[in-house]
């Protein structure tokens, strides 16, 4: 059987009770915030959304942005999006969400965490 092995890093945490209890501290915290550095959105786009080559400009825009998730139109005349990576990037997009392309009337974005997964790029998805 051949094959390779990955290695991880060994991780040395002190032996002295407080300064190890300080040393977890911080990786607790650090891995807390790391976390908390990302959010993922469903999004919902209200207006003259459809036929103004929204979908295109929400998954050109999601990618410069590094974001994965998923953009399609609805049959109740809405766009539906979902968002996922850092914070800022979210939130950037969630502007430019708001403006849309030239040709977008856009007259409400209702946004809501969600927990659903994304795959690992942004794609278009068809009508629902």
């Amino acid at each position: 059987m051949t094959g390779s092995l990955a290695l991880l890093p060994v991780l040395k945490i002190p032996a002295n009770s407080s300064t190890r209890s300080k040393y977890l501290s911080t990786l607790r915290m650090s891995s807390a915030s790391s976390s908390a550095e990302a959010k993922t959105v469903n999004v919902r786009v209200k207006g003259v959304v459809q036929g103004v080559f929204y979908r295109k400009f929400t998954a050109e825009n999601a990618q410069q942005l590094g974001l994965k998730g998923w953009v399609r139109n609805r049959r109740d005349g809405t766009v539906e999006a979902v968002f996922s990576g850092d914070t800022k990037s979210v939130d950037d997009m969630l502007e430019r969400c708001k403006r849309g392309p030239p040709a977008a009337v856009v007259t409400a974005v209702n946004v809501n965490p969600t927990e659903e997964p994304v795959g690992e790029t942004f794609e278009l998805k068809p009508t629902q």
